[in-house]
């Protein structure tokens, strides 16, 4: 047995709550969602960390703003810098912008590691920002992190919403709380999205309204802030 796994429970043992963002798809803003929820938290006078697991194209420190140039410091562990009042890590502080073709055993030796080395002390929050799919990666999320509940996130698309169907019946075979559906860059009154989700038992916490001004906001905590798409996600997380 790998004694890193055995260090994992360890790590996280001052955490309240773990909650992993995901979607099963890339491209539904499960990054954003992931960020902000962060963001939110925080400013609410959480103790809050956010991880970004996505291996092969991690963007939490871009959408925050975060500067990687630095690396961690390290005492018995690596411990997650803080920025903007988040203990942030990522696979980015050591890849830069570089890619991580990894594969296979890889890619679960590498989420074993980066959960086994980081020190994140007492949180009342991690957010986990996963990468899409519902592969290796998920699956090894759910087998370390056996604290862990799931938001999840989709958009209107009906081949976005097909893959969220699949990630959260896999879900709920394995017996993973859910805490619900956020529906991401809404630009109609479709209920196609919230009839779908309650038929399979789950929450449908509501909407985001797609928002084109978004994108100027990138980059800077304070101007995410006063988005309208924090502004409706701060509505819709209520109180976790």
């Amino acid at each position: 047995m790998d004694p890193r796994v055995a260090i994992i429970e360890h790590r996280l043992d001052g955490i309240k709550r773990i909650i992993a963002v995901a979607s099963g798809k890339g491209g539904v803003g499960k990054s954003v969602t992931a960020s902000l929820l962060a963001l939110i938290l925080a400013k609410r006078g959480y103790h809050v960390g956010l991880l970004d697991l996505d291996l092969y194209g991690p963007s939490s420190h871009i959408i925050l703003g975060i500067d990687v140039d630095e690396y961690p410091s390290e005492d018995k562990g690596i411990i997650p810098p803080e920025r903007h009042g988040i203990r942030f890590m990522s696979i980015v502080y050591y890849s830069k912008e570089h890619p991580t073709p990894l594969r296979g055993e890889d890619v679960t030796n590498a989420i074993i590691e980066v959960l086994a080395i980081t020190r994140w002390g007492n949180l009342d929050f991690l957010i986990i920002d996963m990468p899409p799919g519902i592969g290796d990666e998920t699956l090894d999320t759910i087998r370390l992190i056996k604290k862990s509940e799931f938001l999840v996130v989709t958009t209107p698309s009906k081949v976005a919403l097909q893959t969220v169907v699949k990630l959260v019946k896999l879900l709920k075979e394995l017996n993973v709380p859910i805490i619900g559906v956020i529906e991401n860059m809404k630009f109609d009154d479709s209920a196609y999205v919230k009839d779908t989700v309650s038929e399979l038992g789950v929450k449908y916490l509501g909407y985001v309204p797609f928002d084109k001004s978004f994108e100027d906001a990138v980059g800077s905590a304070e101007k995410l802030m006063k988005t309208d798409v924090a502004k409706k996600l701060s509505e819709l997380v209520g109180n976790l």
